[in-house]
């Protein structure tokens, strides 16, 4: 059985306050957009005896050790509530790019919990899904709901809301720059937005570049000039709102859909455009 994570940008992201046991809290729009991984998970006929998982991918690579990968966690998450989960054999093909902002890890994880759920007819609800899913990452739960989300807390707190933006499509622009979260975190002072985003996103889009604001944006760029530029391109080449999504360092930039000029940028960036 096959599906297809899809990433998220974010819409905006005030950092509130941190929290005592060291989460922030924060508020955000969670968007979905269609860059997809590919994820196929069988049943291993032969039982294997390796922690119950054959894991292979392939595409982007995925650094790391196999005992921290979000999918195999999910697996060995679900299989200790259900331990009729047989032998598995799961396979990734990447292409949504690494630390960039994406959500593309919280989102395999996420869509692996959905497809066992599926394919083994375990008989979770959504509720439960996102229970799963948040003890594997903050971002995990939206990508159960996958659809437009505020989210507040540590981006758990999610409540859908209706944006409707099917007259627009988005240019994804990743310089290849990996941006650790905590270095990201550090430079934040935590603070409430001056206009808040559960209301700021519901105005016409063309007031959001001066109000709806990501507060890593400011230190990013000032860190790495060359993320400044493409946010400058995009509004160059008609993008009605431009911004970082997360900690970066992907950038996005919303058009009114119809051709556009698309600005040149370096071979080695990843750049896709999508409804």
């Amino acid at each position: 059985m096959v599906n297809f994570p899809n990433c998220k940008i974010n819409l905006g992201l005030n950092i509130i306050n941190k929290r005592p046991d060291g989460y922030h809290d924060l508020e955000t729009v969670f968007y979905p957009i269609a860059i997809k991984d590919i994820l196929e998970i069988i049943t291993d006929q032969h039982q294997n005896e390796s922690g119950n998982i054959i894991y292979t991918a392939s595409g982007i690579k995925v650094d790391g050790e196999l005992s921290n990968n979000l999918c195999c966690q999910a697996y060995l998450l679900l299989k200790k509530d259900f331990p009729q989960l047989p032998s598995i054999k799961m396979h990734l093909h990447k292409r949504i790019p690494m630390g960039a902002g994406l959500g593309g890890g919280s989102a395999d994880a996420a869509f692996t919990l959905t497809l066992l759920n599926q394919k083994y007819q375990l008989g979770l609800n959504q509720e439960q899904l996102i229970d799963y899913a948040l003890q594997l990452g903050s971002d995990c739960p939206f990508f159960i709901i996958n659809k437009p989300c505020l989210g507040k807390g540590r981006g758990e707190q999610l409540s859908e809301i209706d944006i409707d933006l099917s007259n627009y499509q988005f240019l994804i622009v990743n310089p290849g720059i990996h941006i650790s979260t905590a270095w990201a975190f550090s430079k934040i002072k935590p603070s409430r937005a001056l206009y808040p985003i559960e209301e700021t996103i519901f105005l016409p889009i063309g007031q959001w570049k001066s109000m709806l604001m990501n507060d890593f944006e400011e230190p990013v760029i000032c860190e790495y000039p060359e993320i400044r530029e493409i946010i400058h391109q995009l509004y160059q080449s008609g993008a009605v709102y431009a911004s970082l999504s997360g900690s970066g360092s992907t950038v996005f930039g919303i058009y009114p859909k119809g051709p556009i000029i698309q600005p040149k940028f370096p071979k080695q960036y990843f750049t896709a455009l999508v409804d």
